[in-house]
């Protein structure tokens, strides 16, 4: 008895339908990773930012004036130990303001990304900001609806 052999495949069609539907779901969510991974690296400039207000806050116990901006790069005690000036994945750049009376009353932490690097595409937060009162700004700005949506 001989056995017959039928050859079996995918037709032409079959074949588009896949790559079609493949298509579609690749389309819708494309999008929604790229802001789900551009959400996660804003963590690293926030981060940055609280770990410098408690490292603020210890300096100023330890010498009556939050660190200046030189001190931002230099090893603890003498300074808050963020060497490079930027946050720890390096997508942003930290900086130190004093406050217009000085260090001894307070000081403004920024975390920028500067349009370039992982984060250069982030439009909608560009900045991140903190002072000694944990009063958190965005993209140079306190307004509360883009201070909301940047900082949760």
């Amino acid at each position: 008895m001989q056995m017959k052999h039928t050859h079996r495949g995918f037709t032409l069609v079959e074949l588009m339908i896949v790559v079609l539907i493949a298509s579609i779901l690749l389309g819708v969510g494309l999008p929604s990773y790229r802001n789900y991974v551009m959400r996660a690296g804003r963590a690293d400039a926030k981060i940055a930012l609280l770990k410098i207000a408690g490292s603020q806050e210890k300096f100023y116990l330890q010498n009556g004036a939050y660190a200046s901006a030189a001190q931002l790069v230099v090893a603890p005690p003498a300074g808050l130990g963020f060497l490079g000036g930027m946050t720890e994945h390096e997508y942003y750049t930290l900086t130190l303001a004093p406050h217009a009376a000085g260090l001894a009353v307070g000081y403004t932490a920024t975390a920028a990304h500067g349009g370039s690097g992982k984060q250069g595409t982030d439009t909608t937060c560009t900045s991140f900001s903190i002072d000694q009162n944990s009063r958190r700004g965005a993209n140079g700005g306190y307004v509360p609806a883009t201070v909301e949506k940047c900082w949760r």
